[in-house]
């Protein structure tokens, strides 16, 4: 009954936007994740958000060909924001149709028939949330007469009273992710025009008129001069494409450092192609991956889309050769950036998507960008034919196995998961950022750059090679000392984490099931579980009493690798 309700809830919602596709869809861009389903609204708004991002970019950029690139980012900005997204949702009563809560059955009463509490919690739900007597409307927001939400209510945060006589907050964020996911599925699955319609339909108006635009164009004016000081062939042999017209690619390849008669700097392509480029590259990753869990492929995306990874690629391909400037301290970055890369790449199994040891001039991924942008306005606006040039490019893409874990998370998440206190301690003399890492007070590692993210990414890299060779020592002197009462080796935390990394499972789940004992001699038991996302979660796994949380974990830990040498042969 209850998914019955929610998929005519669904259903209702897609009659009033008037475009056909599977009511399952649209209930889907409408779970949040918080309601603990099989599916919900992540995967949706991370290809809702890029492809937004790409339209709404592409309108403005045609429709006002004045305008510089700082100018377009704030029109774009004013647009598509959270609030702006979040505003639009609540004007087409979007609120209403939210799934955010997980189902509980004692708390659940069938449409239209009045709620039975028990007698325990009958007065105190009547109190609390007592609704006011003279509302009809049972999804009806709790907004003032100027259409702003009560004063009692946090900033961005909506009340909706819902039909078991109590109130829900809905954030604003909420409502922006559900239009961006509805974006995402309607373009899935009804292509450009059905998310064009839904972004109609939500009063988000990106259509323009192409002869218009052509109308405005403006003709090339080069000077012969400076069209034979670039080396079209050798770059165009590089990109593996021709143009139709030479002074886009020019414009794309020149810094506002090197000013010509006749060629703007990048930045407006830049603009365009940053969108493009996110756009297609998201919506690669998001068909190639199709039960890659939501925030597995948004680390995709974020390996991929970035101007690390941009920078790296120009530089592989020779691509910053071409580029046109007029700088001398831009020309010594990029001469120590290249020198920083080949040593990166003599680094045994290194690994540069977006976690390289040196920071990219900002300039090398602008002309990447500005490239997709010039190639996608000289092919007549056609996307495929960007992605055509640009896939090769950036081969080998970042796949599941390759993606690497951010140092810092890497660190955070180890720490997390061991019940130890991590801190970070960073201190700057002169251009030189020296950053610490404590962890239960103790300094573990250390690392010093100009840029104070680079210098706590070393610092937490450092930490991270020193935490597993400890680890390593004690598991040797673990094996010289003999093996377990069971027979089995002495496995750790860490073993069954590396496990989960090594098969994308989310992070295995510890609890504490009791502590217990005087203060001098307490004694924990935790239970753990884990995800295994093929099977499922597994048991509960309860371990002994331990005189420490550490050690009770362990001891979970052990029984959870027991079951999964049974459930995977070779986990």
């Amino acid at each position: 009954m209850r998914r019955v309700e929610s998929m005519l809830l669904a259903v209702q919602l897609r009659d009033s936007i008037n475009y056909p596709i599977a009511g399952s869809k649209i209930l889907e861009a409408l779970t949040a994740a918080s309601c603990q389903e099989t599916f919900c609204y992540e995967r949706a708004e991370l290809l809702g958000d890029a492809y937004l991002k790409w339209i709404v970019s592409r309108f403005l950029f045609l429709k006002y060909p004045q305008k510089h690139e700082g100018q377009l980012t704030r029109m774009r900005q004013q647009m598509v924001s959270n609030m702006v997204l979040y505003q639009c949702a609540l004007n087409r009563g979007l609120q209403s149709f939210i799934q955010a809560d997980r189902f509980a059955p004692s708390r659940w009463s069938a449409p239209g028939v009045l709620p039975v509490f028990d007698e325990d919690t009958k007065d105190t739900e009547s109190t609390l949330f007592e609704p006011e007597s003279n509302s009809s409307d049972p999804h009806k927001v709790a907004l003032d007469n100027n259409g702003y939400e009560d004063d009692d209510m946090e900033d961005g945060e909506v009340e909706v009273e819902s039909d078991s006589s109590c109130y829900r907050v809905l954030s604003s964020k909420t409502l922006a992710d559900v239009v961006e996911s509805l974006i995402g599925v309607y373009y899935v699955e009804g292509g450009k025009n059905a998310a064009h319609h839904l972004m109609s339909w939500i009063e988000i108006e990106v259509e323009f008129d192409p002869e218009e635009v052509d109308a405005v164009k403006k003709p090339c004016s080069v000077p012969d001069s400076v069209l034979k000081s670039v080396n079209f062939d050798a770059l165009e042999s590089s990109l593996n494409i021709k143009f139709h017209d030479k002074s886009l690619l020019l414009e794309a390849i020149t810094h506002a450092s090197r000013p010509s008669a006749g060629v703007s700097c990048y930045q407006r392509l830049e603009f365009v192609g940053d969108a493009v480029l996110d756009h297609l590259i998201t919506r690669h990753l998001f068909f190639m991956y199709t039960d890659l869990p939501p925030g597995r492929l948004t680390d995709l995306r974020a390996a991929a889309v970035n101007n690390e990874n941009f920078a790296r690629v120009v530089v592989k391909h020779k691509l910053h050769l071409h580029l046109r400037h007029g700088s001398s301290a831009l020309e010594a970055q990029i001469r120590d950036f290249l020198r920083d890369v080949k040593d990166e790449l003599l680094k045994p199994g290194f690994n540069s998507f977006g976690v390289g040891d040196c920071k990219a001039p900002k300039v090398l991924g602008d002309i990447f960008e500005s490239i997709a942008g010039a190639i996608f306005l000289d092919s007549g606006r056609d996307t495929s034919v960007v992605w055509k040039v640009f896939q090769p490019l950036m081969h080998p893409m970042v796949t599941p196995e390759t993606l690497p874990m951010h140092p810092v998370r890497e660190l955070q998440e180890r720490c997390q998961q061991q019940a130890e206190g991590l801190e970070y301690k960073a201190t700057r003399s002169g251009n030189l950022a020296t950053v610490e890492v404590y962890i239960d007070g103790v300094q573990i590692g250390i690392a010093q750059n100009p840029q104070k993210k680079m210098a706590q990414k070393l610092a937490a890299r450092n930490a991270l090679v020193v935490l597993k060779e400890k680890q390593e020592i004690e598991e040797k002197e673990k094996g010289e000392n003999g093996k377990k009462k069971n027979g089995n080796p002495a496995f750790t935390r860490q073993t069954l984490n590396d496990i989960c990394l090594r098969r994308q499972w989310p992070m295995p789940q510890y609890r504490c099931v009791d502590e217990g004992g005087p203060a001098h001699a307490k004694k924990f038991t935790y239970s753990v579980r884990v995800n295994t996302t093929d099977k499922g979660w597994t048991d509960d796994c309860i371990g002994e009493p331990m005189p420490s949380v550490k050690k009770a974990k362990d001891s979970a830990a052990i029984l959870l690798l027991e079951l999964l040498n049974k459930l995977y042969p070779n986990p």
